[in-house]
């Protein structure tokens, strides 16, 4: 009898040190995965504007929507191109997990920085023309993204031009040192070849000049149309005052540039391709894919959006055909 009691009793002792060791195991394991979810990402933005900072707010829900716990090193260049190298570098000095890139002179920067942290791009307008990959469906080892130029956008921007402003001559301001604004430079050039519209430009190194570029090209300019250079942008409003107070309609390139003041764009949501980033960036986290196998993608729909309030300013003749093919805000 005491032999089975003894031998129960240490049934019972084995079974309840495996107990505690599979506790002990299954605590180790849960806090071995809890540090792996814990993710921290750089995002390195050229400069603060409305259609970056939705871009990254996309970029974040979409981590939060796959349910990632992310710690963000947020940075701003300023726009600021040796601020941007500065901020890739650190981001690559403290072995991100990835680095978020939001703009071309941002991508550009963090991947001249490394060759081994992930990178996820958006607001580009050509990765490819910019050299952040060989072609759209060929992503680079470590970098892939959305770009933020629909294919169609730029002519079809230039032939609503050439219809409603026919003869026009279209006032161009841009910063030379940002590769995407050149991309959609020629681009422009090219769409007005054979239309009835004529370019006049004014270059641009900080934000600070636009006011003066813009008030050069009154008398000159009969349609300003500002295309998503980062410089310029982030000083929108100056470029609005000139037209509101010249009677100069201004044609933009995204439609946060629209609600502040630009008249029509033929434009995409950056929330979106912000968004749609971000699940790439957890792909990419969890172990899903490696960048080399996510494609880069163009924004996925592009409309015209006219601001009514705003062709009111600038003097704009209103056409009915515009009730029933733009977005009117």
């Amino acid at each position: 009898m005491k032999k089975w009691l003894g031998m129960v009793m240490l049934l019972i002792t084995t079974i309840a040190l495996a107990a505690c060791g599979a506790a002990d195991e299954e605590t180790e394991a849960e806090n071995e995965q809890g540090t792996e979810q814990i993710y921290t990402i750089g995002a390195s933005q050229f400069v603060e504007h409305p259609s970056l900072d939705a871009a990254f707010e996309g970029f974040k829900q979409a981590l939060t929507d796959q349910g990632l716990e992310v710690e963000y090193d947020f940075q701003s260049a300023q726009a600021d191109q040796t601020n941007a190298l500065t901020i890739a570098q650190s981001f690559s000095s403290d072995q991100v997990d990835l680095i978020f890139a939001n703009a071309t002179p941002s991508a550009l920067t963090a991947l001249q920085a490394t060759k081994d942290i992930p990178i996820v791009f958006t607001s580009v307008t050509d990765a490819v023309s910019a050299g952040l990959v060989t072609a759209m469906d060929s992503p680079g080892d470590n970098i892939t993204g959305v770009v933020d130029m629909h294919p169609d956008a730029v002519n079809n921007t230039v032939q609503f031009i050439d219809q409603y402003f026919e003869g026009a001559t279209v006032g161009m301001i841009y910063n030379t040192g940002e590769q995407n604004s050149i991309v959609q430079i020629e681009s422009v050039k090219a769409a007005v070849e054979g239309t009835s519209l004529s370019i006049v430009e004014r270059t641009v190194s900080t934000s600070a000049e636009v006011q003066q570029a813009a008030t050069s090209l009154v008398g000159e300019a009969d349609v300003f149309y500002i295309v998503t250079d980062n410089t310029v942008v982030s000083a929108l409003e100056s470029v609005v005052g000139v037209a509101n107070e010249q009677d100069i309609p201004l044609i933009v390139g995204e439609p946060d540039s629209l609600a502040r003041g630009g008249f029509a764009t033929y434009g995409i949501d950056y929330y979106t391709i912000g968004y749609r980033s971000g699940e790439m960036a957890a792909d990419i986290l969890t172990g899903d894919k490696q960048p080399n196998e996510i494609a880069v993608e163009y924004p996925p729909e592009m409309q015209l959006f006219i601001n009514k309030e705003a062709a009111t300013e600038q003097n704009i003749t209103w056409q009915d055909a515009w009730d029933e093919e733009a977005a009117i805000e």
